[in-house]
């Protein structure tokens, strides 16, 4: 009995079906369904992942287990929901529990479990990663703008929007959201307003973000997306040069035969 309990928490697909089992319980305690069924359910889901881990640890070691990436999320999301689990056993008056409900919320990262579950996931993070590391320095440069206009703007018209540009924080995102395209017209639209819709300034407004979504939205983002693009997908183009190479190989060795 114990030999088959082990085996089934070290089969994939049976902690794939309790995985999917505890992100509907989730989805419907967030939602706002209470039920004590779901409770307990839930509670049940978090003791087969608890009892997953200790399996694990004596079937690979503690060091093996830990070595592997999956399994530090693994047991990290299994750490993080267990105090919320053992606060159903402490009596309310004892101690205040509140501070647990962090730890109830943070149940919600169990859905990462389902990634490592995907085909060829590993390629995905491997290119992920890759793509993370070619453009960093274009992604803090691109930051680096958007800082700075964010403070230019943040002078310049703090008092015609205060709700966007009161604050350097403010600011800062409303460069953000011109440079995703989202909304970018009412930003200039409402400043001109405040300096009278055909004057001279709102003018120079308009033209002013029409620069900051030429360089930032047009530009600054199709090259951000252009690297990290050709990144994600150079491990395709690899294999792509290899079958080239192969090819020109091939050819070349039956020209020195006809030869």
């Amino acid at each position: 009995m114990r030999e088959k309990f082990r085996k089934l928490l070290l089969n994939d697909n049976f902690i794939l079906v309790v995985i999917l089992i505890n992100s509907v319980l989730i989805y419907l305690q967030v939602s706002g369904y209470e039920n004590y069924y779901v409770g307990i359910l839930d509670t049940i889901c978090t003791f087969i992942f608890l009892f997953e881990m200790i399996v694990k640890h004596k079937v690979h070691g503690y060091r093996k287990y830990w070595k592997s990436p999956w399994n530090r999320l693994d047991g990290t999301l299994v750490i993080l929901s267990f105090p919320s689990v053992a606060a159903l056993f402490i009596p309310n008056d004892m101690v205040d529990l509140s501070f647990l409900m962090i730890f109830r919320l943070l149940r919600v990262l169990r859905f990462f479990r389902v990634l490592h579950f995907f085909p060829n996931f590993r390629k995905v993070v491997k290119g992920f990663k890759r793509a993370m590391k070619e453009s960093y320095a274009i992604l803090l440069s691109f930051m680096v703008i958007i800082i700075i206009f964010g403070l230019l703007n943040c002078s310049l018209f703090r008092d015609a929007d205060p709700m966007r540009f009161g604050t350097p924080l403010r600011s800062v995102y409303a460069v953000f959201q011109i440079c995703t395209v989202e909304g970018w017209y009412e930003i200039p639209n409402a400043i001109a307003e405040y300096y009278g819709i055909t004057s001279l300034a709102a003018e120079f407004v308009r033209l002013y973000f029409c620069f900051q979504l030429i360089l930032g939205g047009i530009i600054g983002m199709s090259f951000i997306n252009s690297i990290f693009v050709d990144a994600m997908v150079q491990d395709n183009n690899d294999e792509v040069s290899k079958k080239i190479d192969q090819l020109q190989k091939s050819l070349d060795e039956l020209k020195s035969q006809l030869k």
